[in-house]
């Protein structure tokens, strides 16, 4: 199995970014597989709609949010071998030619270790400090993966559709992942899954330890994902997954082990990215904790 770990993004995690190089280092030196970013543009103090699309609230974990692209940038320079994901960024939210430009640039200072997660958001106030159409959200994600496909498959580039359009631009710089980095796609409802099945290299689901952890939920939605895919002619084990696992706070690091081992063992998804900021509030603990579970998921 390879086990990831959250960059120090939020919290009183994100007080220690200027720390972000050496976490990056000491937890690829643990033995990790990938290190990640996820993506907050703002924590409203009344939010219309609540933290995953619930309620009317949102954890004060993430009233603290440090820039995705600076620290998975600084993590790239800073390491050698760990793969570099965003889990996920809210990629409607940003045009196009800068997003690829971002990621352009990191996986090139990486040398072809990016995994871009992209996913819609939930917060209809990220949106309109975007200036864009929150109900738009889902056909604004389908034009940007055809937009994000052009201009890093082709040159001159250019993209025209209902939402977004790219004028005829020189397009030299391209990452070094050909012809492109994979798309990861978050996806919980069939609509989302579909477009996972449809457009996605990669699914990019989501559990809880303790609080939710659907093992059930994940391979009903694998079966989903893997009949749509053959639906639309594609083969579903061409489509990896990657797990995202948020922790609880007062979790041990034992409970996460076996919950990573049990997911593994139902499902066959190989791939963890582990968030430990509800957790685990410093950096140095946050080092510690990755390479404690390392070691216990090891054990097997």
């Amino acid at each position: 199995m390879k086990i990831g770990f959250a960059l120090p993004q939020y919290h009183k995690q994100a007080l220690g970014i200027a720390r972000t190089a050496e976490f990056a280092r000491k937890v690829e030196e643990a033995g990790a597989a990938s290190l990640w970013v996820s993506d907050r543009n703002l924590a409203a103090v009344n939010p219309k709609i609540g933290y995953g699309g619930q309620g009317n609230t949102i954890p004060a974990e993430l009233n603290l949010a440090a820039d995705p692209f600076v620290l998975l940038g600084i993590a790239a320079s800073a390491t050698e071998r760990v793969l570099l994901g965003t889990h996920v960024l809210i990629a409607p939210l940003y045009p196009p030619v800068q997003l690829a430009r971002s990621l352009t640039s990191i996986d090139l200072i990486s040398e072809g270790r990016l995994l871009p997660g992209f996913g819609i958001g939930w917060s209809p106030e990220e949106y309109e400090a975007a200036g864009t159409d929150f109900t738009r959200r889902g056909a604004r994600m389908n034009e940007l993966l055809d937009a994000l496909d052009a201009i890093w498959t082709t040159d001159p580039a250019q993209y025209s559709g209902e939402l977004i359009s790219v004028p005829l631009h020189h397009s030299l710089l391209k990452p070094a992942q050909r012809p492109r980095p994979p798309f990861y796609l978050g996806a919980l409802s069939e609509r989302a899954l579909r477009r996972v099945a449809e457009r996605g290299d990669g699914w990019l689901p989501l559990v809880v330890v303790p609080s939710y952890v659907d093992i059930d939920g994940l391979v009903s939605q694998q079966a989903t994902i893997d009949r749509l895919a053959r639906e639309a002619d594609r083969d579903p084990s061409a489509i990896d997954a990657i797990l995202r696992v948020n922790i609880d706070a007062d979790t041990t690091t034992q409970q996460v082990a076996d919950v990573i081992k049990a997911v593994h063992e139902r499902t066959g998804i190989e791939h963890f990215m582990v968030d430990s900021m509800y957790a685990v509030p410093s950096v140095d603990g946050s080092i510690a904790h990755a390479a404690e579970l390392i070691a216990l998921v090891e054990k097997g």
